[in-house]
């Protein structure tokens, strides 16, 4: 009887330790670097905010993040591998409006669902994108991109950082209310296709997001002719909105973090807080803004609905310009 009472004993307490170590291991996360994918190329906006962010929320959280870029098919390539990653924390990565919204409906065979295989845990910012060409392009404002994509049909080149991007989408809604076409040539980061505006081989211009166009846009090596935001933006104030000339254009990209699906509340709650917390720090606030990025700080909750309407509202449009990507 006395053996039997030990071993029922032993029993109940290793059964009480299997049942509490999930959360013992939770109350211990982070335990090791974290890894923080990045869909594009470097020295995009993902990659810019990725850096920026994870490096105030690092030494909040006790550990350290990795960075590590997988581009291609408009983000969709690190979204994928991100969405199969283990559900524990250690994998999160930058979502933005095409790998978490457009690709759903651009691509006829996408190997992720932006919804069902993510934990939403906080939205960054928002920026418009601009529409930019070289200083020394002959297009000198909006209307004569117009004019010369009318008389020149499939001529004049946008260059994008990928398939679905809202450089992409940009275009081809920017076609849709001229009735113009251009000729859509893809790149794998903000980098390549910036380069290739800058370089004059490739692309004669491009709906860059605000924030890598920037610095070349001061420093006079690329003419801002319009941004893609409903109203000016507050960093480029003499710049006209599109919206102006194109009445109903109005494209705001914008810049999310995400988990794979199935990561313990706890952690989604810690990673959220410090995330939101390392966006709203004074310092990150402050240079978002200079990149013309409006700070964010969703709830995973709010960023889930939001996605949710991002998704609609793209359905619609790609629909109505009859986009598919095989």
């Amino acid at each position: 009887m006395h053996r039997r009472a030990l071993l029922a004993a032993s029993t109940a307490v290793a059964a009480l330790t299997l049942a509490s170590s999930p959360a013992l291991a939770q109350d211990k996360y982070p335990a090791k670097p974290i890894t923080y994918i990045v869909p594009f190329g470097p020295g995009g906006t993902t990659d810019v905010l990725a850096r920026l962010v994870t490096l105030k929320a690092g030494p909040a959280l006790g550990t350290s993040f990795v960075i590590e870029n997988k581009p291609g098919a408009g983000g969709g390539t690190g979204s994928d591998f991100t969405a199969k990653a283990s559900p524990d924390g250690y994998t999160i990565q930058g979502g933005t409006i095409s790998s978490h919204a457009i690709n759903v409906s651009l691509y006829s065979k996408l190997p992720y669902d932006p919804v069902k295989n993510f934990q939403p845990i906080t939205m960054i910012g928002s920026m418009p994108n601009v529409l930019v060409v070289r200083a020394d392009s002959p297009y000198k404002s909006l209307q004569d991109v117009i004019a010369a994509t009318r008389a020149k049909p499939g001529m004049i080149n946008y260059a994008s950082s990928g398939n679905g991007t809202s450089q992409h989408l940009s275009g081809a809604f920017f076609e849709q209310l001229t009735g113009s076409k251009m000729v859509h040539v893809p790149y794998k980061s903000s980098a390549e296709s910036l380069n290739a505006i800058l370089s004059g081989q490739g692309a004669d211009v491009i709906f860059e997001n605000l924030a890598p166009a920037l610095p070349h846009i001061r420093a006079g090596k690329l003419r801002a002719l319009g941004v893609t935001s409903e109203k000016r933006s507050a960093a480029l104030p003499e710049v006209p909105a599109l919206a102006e000339t194109l009445p109903g254009f109005a494209i705001v990209s914008w810049q999310a973090i995400f988990a794979p699906a199935g990561v313990p509340q706890p952690v989604v709650d810690k990673l959220s807080t410090e995330m939101i917390k390392a966006i709203n720090d004074p310092e990150v606030k402050s240079k978002l803004v200079a990149q013309g990025i409006e700070p964010s700080g969703m709830s995973p909750a709010e960023l889930s609905a939001f996605q949710k309407s991002e998704i609609d509202k793209w359905a619609r449009v790609i629909k109505a310009g009859n986009i598919k990507i095989e």
